[in-house]
């Protein structure tokens, strides 16, 4: 959106660092004609806004339609950057070890290599952000996804706009018959923020949590799930504030919901996501 130049020199730099890796890299415009773009690099201006899951949908599509094939999609926000320059390599190598695996997510940490909030542990059990694993969900900004995997379960859901696509698209991928791997030993870096400082954090992740539910879960878990989110909501507008954009995103979500394309996932996807240690619910 060229609304952070430096944040995007420095993520640009970073990937073009990488070594042991073909790259093909597609820079995308959301709204906008991108002011910095690497000799080389394929570029979309898109001339609107479509939010972030939508962008890289379009970029994703873009690779598809100008060239041969690839096996890999690493998807990156300009505000990420590589730590070391052989950062691809071992999450590919991290996906040859675990051929289950759909998609492998790095650590990611703040510029001090170390700091890992909650957060970002794409497990419940955040305790030890430095151990490895399976996991069911993803931190999206910085992912590899296997392509065909990503392609068979129609990528990003282009409707969310910001907040719990990721959520999405591993509940998709999990349904498949696929998992996820954290290569903790693998970081990545991000600057130390908190969602709530863009103004429609707390009603656009309520919403998407109404859509989540709709799209992925079979019908008898969505009033449970949807009743765990919102106490959970509640209690954490006491400390952060927000409730009364999240009621509205609650009440957005199911008003919107039969535009969502309705898949629910099998009971033995729910049986294997509570097996990998996060029940559907949570």
């Amino acid at each position: 959106m060229n609304d952070r130049p430096d944040q995007e020199r420095a993520a640009q730099g970073t990937l073009l660092a990488q070594r042991g890796v073909d790259l093909r890299i597609c820079v995308v415009g959301n709204g906008c004609v991108p002011d910095i773009v690497p000799a080389g690099a394929h570029t979309v201006a898109l001339a609107e806004n479509l939010g972030i899951p939508g962008g890289r949908n379009v970029g994703a599509q873009a690779f598809a339609e100008s060239g041969g094939p690839s096996e890999y999609l690493f998807f990156l926000d300009n505000d990420a950057t590589f730590p070391r320059a052989d950062v691809l390599a071992r999450l590919v190598a991290e996906a040859e070890r675990h051929p289950r695996a759909a998609y492998v997510q790095p650590r990611l940490t703040g510029p001090d290599d170390s700091t890992t909030p909650r957060r970002w542990v794409p497990r419940l059990r955040t305790v030890d952000p430095g151990r490895p694993g399976t996991v069911t969900t993803m931190a999206e900004g910085v992912v590899l996804v296997r392509r065909r995997a990503f392609d068979a379960v129609g990528g990003w859901a282009d409707g969310f706009f910001l907040y719990h696509e990721g959520l999405d698209l591993a509940q998709r991928l999990w349904d498949r018959g696929d998992t996820g791997w954290y290569a903790a030993e693998v970081r990545m870096h991000h600057p130390l923020t908190v969602p709530s400082r863009h103004a429609l954090f707390h009603r656009l992740a309520a919403r998407n949590r109404v859509w989540v539910a709709y799209r992925n879960l079979p019908a008898l878990l969505i009033p449970p799930y949807l009743l765990v989110w919102s106490a959970a909501t509640l209690i954490r507008s006491v400390r952060t504030g927000g409730l009364r954009q999240s009621l509205l995103g609650l009440r957005e979500g199911w008003a919107g919901r039969h535009a969502q394309v309705r898949r629910p996932m099998s009971w033995h996807s729910v049986l294997r996501l509570t097996a990998a240690g996060r029940p559907p619910l949570l």
